[in-house]
């Protein structure tokens, strides 16, 4: 009868556990889409204001990247700015976002 309680219990906590987890990926997942999404989304505005877009975009994201490297550490490559303007070009509208598709989905994607 003891064992019987408590392989219940095990399953009962596990499965809280297991359904925790998932609801924070979930909401971390959106927050950090929804984070890339308007860092690419001040980026575009700002190269709008740019006088030589080429030029001057490569430079600010070389010259952001390193800043926020340095700030926060790996995450914020030329890459990955790049995929972040890249992804609010793709989806100029927040709500079309698919908050089940984790960032790397996005990123390989769409960077063909």
């Amino acid at each position: 009868m003891m064992e019987i309680s408590e392989d219940s219990l095990f399953q009962s906590v596990k499965e809280i556990i297991r359904q925790s987890r998932e609801k924070v990926f979930r909401i971390a997942n959106s927050t950090l889409l929804l984070t890339y999404w308007q860092i690419g989304k001040l980026i575009i505005e700002d190269e709008q204001q740019g006088k030589e877009r080429t030029e001057y975009g490569k430079y600010m994201l070389k010259k952001l990247s390193q800043k926020l490297t340095l700030e926060f550490g790996k995450g914020f490559d030329y890459t990955n700015l790049s995929n972040m303007r890249k992804f609010y070009t793709a989806f100029p509208i927040v709500y079309a976002l698919r908050q089940q598709f984790s960032w790397a989905h996005y990123t390989f994607s769409h960077s063909k």
